[in-house]
C-alpha cells in the first residue's frame, strides 16, 4: 500500500502553504518564470497546471470564478492568464510548464530549480 503520497507539505501549516503556493503561481503568471527550491517548484507546478487547464475552457463566467477561487490575491494575474497564457495551450493536452534544475544553493545547499512556461 502506498499511503500519504498526495503532496509535499513543505514543512508549513496548511494556510501558510496555500498562500505561498498561490503567491508563487501569481509570480509565474506575471513574470514568466520562478526560481525556488525544487520541492516548492514541483508543488507550484501542480497548482499552475490545474489553473491553466481551467482557463483553457475560455473566458466564461464559471471558468473565471473557479480560477479566481484558486488565485484570489491578484485580479490582474487572472486577466493575464485568460488573455495571454491560456490561449497558447488550447491544443496542448497538458504539460504547460518545465522544471530546469539549477544545482545547489551556496548558503544552505538546497536544490534550486527554475519553473517556466513551455512555448
Amino acid at each position: 500500500m502506498v499511503h500519504q503520497n498526495g503532496r509535499n507539505k513543505l514543512n508549513l501549516k496548511a494556510p501558510h502553504r496555500r498562500a505561498m503556493l498561490r503567491n508563487q503561481a501569481i509570480h509565474l503568471i506575471n513574470y514568466g518564470h520562478l526560481v525556488s527550491t525544487k520541492a516548492r517548484v514541483k508543488e507550484t507546478r501542480r497548482l499552475v497546471e490545474r489553473v491553466v487547464t481551467i482557463a483553457r475552457e475560455g473566458n466564461t463566467f464559471n471558468a473565471r470564478r473557479r480560477v479566481h477561487a484558486l488565485l484570489p490575491y491578484d485580479v490582474d494575474a487572472v486577466i493575464k492568464l485568460f488573455k495571454d497564457i491560456a490561449p497558447q495551450y488550447v491544443t496542448r493536452p497538458g504539460g504547460y510548464t518545465r522544471i530546469i534544475p539549477l544545482g545547489k544553493r551556496m548558503s544552505d545547499t538546497a536544490t534550486v530549480a527554475r519553473l517556466e512556461w513551455v512555448k
